[in-house]
């Protein structure tokens, strides 16, 4: 049936390459819809559900960070994968802060390219959380995995998928280092550890959210040379 394939939302103005984009992806048998501005892109997620938002930056109109940012007010589920012609890591930040799950620089391979998205695909499915509601806590903070939300000391925020499943890995593996393999491989479905400056930025994000002191961090704690460990009490100094 085609209403079980993947349904993805390409918002790019770029026409041959949206084209093309279109080709390989419905080649793969996922189901393509094409806008080419932002401001066509959220009325489309009005009405229909996505299993995947690919968000060119520059866009007529609307840029592609604040369709991301709009996108997040309303739903912090759906996987956002930016594409993007610049590569300023300033941007490469301001796409991922917006609310972004992973991002490409143009130009890229198409086999990268389906990979990313047959990645982001993947990810819905790795986590299942207990279907009772419970607060993780630690420090001044409460998660709840399951509703994707947070309470921490500057205030409630709601979690993105990626989040929380980068959040739940954390919390399964507590007290242990948890290499930028392992996170890459479990929480965006790469096989390499090519993307750690991602991985990095997300780490800063959560350390944003949770950390009494970011610049310091207690929580998420950084294990030189391996990747990162969760503790909870945020007793041990980072190494």
């Amino acid at each position: 049936m085609t209403d079980d394939k993947p349904h993805i939302l390409l918002v790019e103005d770029e026409i041959n390459l949206a084209r093309g984009i279109c080709f390989n992806l419905e080649m793969e048998e996922y189901r393509v819809s094409h806008v080419e501005t932002g401001e066509e892109a959220l009325v489309r997620l009005n009405v229909d559900r996505f299993s995947l938002v690919i968000l060119d930056v520059m866009l007529p109109g609307m840029d592609g960070f604040s369709v991301c940012r709009e996108i997040r007010k309303s739903d912090t589920k759906v996987p956002i994968l930016i594409l993007t012609a610049r590569s300023d890591e300033g941007d490469r930040i301001t796409g991922l802060e917006s609310g972004a799950d992973d991002y490409l620089t143009k130009p890229f391979s198409l086999n990268e390219f389906l990979l990313r998205v047959k990645g982001m695909l993947k990810r819905s499915a790795w986590y299942r959380p207990d279907p009772v509601e419970e607060a993780y806590r630690f420090g001044d903070n409460e998660v709840f995995l399951l509703s994707y939300h947070a309470r921490t000391a500057q205030g409630e925020i709601d979690l993105t998928d990626l989040e929380v499943r980068m959040l739940s890995l954390f919390f399964q593996k507590e007290g242990e280092a948890v290499t930028r393999k392992q996170l890459l491989e479990r929480v965006w479905g790469y096989a390499t550890d090519a993307e750690t400056r991602t991985l990095d930025n997300f780490i800063v994000r959560l350390r944003k959210y949770f950390e009494p002191d970011p610049a310091s961090p207690v929580f998420f704690q950084t294990v030189r040379g391996v990747g990162y460990r969760f503790s909870r009490k945020g007793t041990i100094r980072e190494l």
